[in-house]
């Protein structure tokens, strides 16, 4: 169930990412490097359903399991709110719902640590990496 359920992600993910355009090598895209670790969670995903049956170290499903559940939809949310909201407005919900909901951290580090993260990969991808971005605040 793990290994499909890692599929159907990793699919979903590298469509939405093409959809972002790869770009170039050189030149990358908005969607260049969400499209490799999606690519890279489809092959994790099959090599787990192929030898996955004979694996005996794997966890049960408990109800903490739905967190990573929650982690994954919030991120899709986050790839479908971008272009309609740019990067900042979800970057900042996601590490909301990351830190203080799944994680359990307490409003001020929430806070702090949601703002400081997105201003970080703000600079690194439209500045230091030069990747085009859908955003709302041009500094």
């Amino acid at each position: 169930v793990g290994a499909i359920v890692g599929l159907v992600i990793g699919v979903g993910a590298a469509i939405l990412a093409y959809g972002y355009g790869l770009g170039t090598l050189r030149q990358p895209g908005p969607g260049l490097w969400p499209f490799a670790v999606s690519v890279v969670i489809v092959v994790l995903s099959v090599l787990l359903l192929v030898v996955g049956r004979g694996l005996d170290d794997s966890e049960k499903f408990t109800r903490s399991s739905a967190l990573a559940a929650v982690g994954a939809i919030t991120f899709v949310a986050f790839g479908l709110l971008m272009p309609l909201t740019g990067f900042e407005i979800p970057a900042v919900l996601l590490c909301i719902v990351w830190l203080r909901f799944l994680g359990g951290e307490s409003w001020r580090n929430t806070v702090v640590i949601s703002v400081l993260t997105t201003v970080v990969f703000y600079f690194l991808f439209l500045y230091g990496l030069r990747i085009r971005l859908p955003h709302l605040i041009a500094l």
